[in-house]
């Protein structure tokens, strides 16, 4: 219950108003469209999708998200062609600043504790929400052969985006040297492809971020919905709905500074009771993954001996 009350609030937050506004930020600064406008389109868009339920999320989402996975790492793939001879460099200035004794020193340093684990963590969680709990609830909706087979599924999801689309963006931002800028955010990234790719970068990141913010409104909002279900009924679905889609207007167009602050504190209360039933879960999980492998590994003895027999 604890879950379900701290996932239905948080998700207006971080996942719905900072998204919307986010989008509305990006969309004003590349295509001259004003905040207000954009809020309205979300709103019609966001309804239209969410009157389909969870199919029509999945759908729609599904297709934009794995297109504009593939046109961004294939942008971030030339951006580094461009700055190719500055790859090593970039290496380079990593692991050196990552393991030198100022920094070591400086990581340990009083507040500089507290600060990187706070923005650390949080931004892991932004990034690909694992130990949050919400991504469950849209793959305990799958249609699958089991819970291993989904799990692995899951962690693709998580790999895709810390390992590749991050180490990406990260490496394409030092190697073009636009992390000397003092840009920040999705500034900085769009700074970053328009020295590469002047004219077109800051589209293709204005775009890429309007679709990832509007996936992300769309997914949520079925973690919200199935949430708030679980705490007062199948009588909440059309109203949240409709506050939901709202909500997207009022995010496009406020400054957010707070609602930062409380979706991360939401966030984390979330991670509580999510943590400690993984470590409640675990000797089935672990019990369940063996037998999976198991399984996995006489089906492969069974075909092996079937080939050699033919």
């Amino acid at each position: 219950m604890c879950f379900a009350l701290f996932a239905g609030i948080a998700g207006f937050g971080i996942r719905n108003m900072v998204q919307a506004n986010s989008i509305a930020n990006a969309l004003n600064a590349n295509f001259s469209i004003p905040e207000w406008v954009t809020g309205v389109v979300l709103v019609l868009l966001v309804g239209a999708v969410l009157l389909g339920g969870i199919d029509r999320i999945s759908s729609v989402a599904g297709k934009l998200v794995s297109f504009m996975a593939v046109a961004y790492i294939a942008s971030a793939t030339l951006v580094l062609l461009i700055n190719i001879t500055e790859i090593p460099a970039a290496f380079g200035l990593i692991f050196t600043h990552a393991f030198t004794p100022s920094a070591a020193t400086g990581g340990f340093a009083g507040a500089a504790v507290w600060a990187a684990i706070r923005f650390g963590v949080a931004h892991g969680v932004f990034s690909n929400e694992a130990g949050l709990g919400s991504a469950p609830i849209a793959h305990a909706a799958a249609s699958t052969k089991g819970p291993v087979s989904q799990g692995l599924v899951a962690m693709l999801g998580t790999f895709i985006d810390t390992i590749i689309v991050c180490s990406f963006t990260a490496l394409a931002i030092i190697a073009s040297g636009a992390w000397t800028s003092e840009e920040t955010g999705a500034a900085l990234t769009s700074h970053d492809f328009d020295l590469a790719l002047p004219g077109v970068g800051g589209y293709i990141i204005a775009i890429a971020l309007t679709i990832f913010a509007f996936t992300t409104i769309l997914g949520w909002s079925y973690y919200c919905e199935r949430s708030l279900q679980y705490l007062f009924g199948v009588k909440i679905i059309m109203p949240f709905r409709a506050v939901w889609s709202l909500a997207a207007l009022v995010g496009a167009t406020l400054k957010l500074g707070f609602v930062w602050l409380l979706a991360d504190t939401l966030n984390a209360l979330m991670a509580l009771p999510n943590l400690v039933a993984l470590a409640l879960l675990s000797p089935i999980v672990f019990k369940i993954t063996k037998e999976f492998s198991t399984a996995a590994a006489s089906q492969k003895t069974i075909r092996s001996n079937r080939t050699a027999a033919v």
